[in-house]
């Protein structure tokens, strides 16, 4: 997700997808230690997603 998408979400709607991609990190990392993941680079892209999100909710609450 690109910081410009995250720039329009509200509030609430970033806590809910920052939920969802936490979700997903964990799917994949659970898989990724099961069996080698196709591209190990998408937890890497996950987690920056996740920061993204976190920088941006904390800017909106302030």
């Amino acid at each position: 997700m690109k910081k410009a998408d995250i720039k329009n979400l509200s509030a609430a709607d970033i806590q809910n997808k920052l939920a969802e991609v936490r979700a997903d990190l964990q799917k994949l990392k659970l898989a990724h230690k099961i069996s080698p993941v196709e591209n190990p680079i998408q937890i890497r892209d996950l987690r920056k997603t996740i920061a993204r999100l976190e920088t941006e909710l904390t800017l909106k609450q302030q």
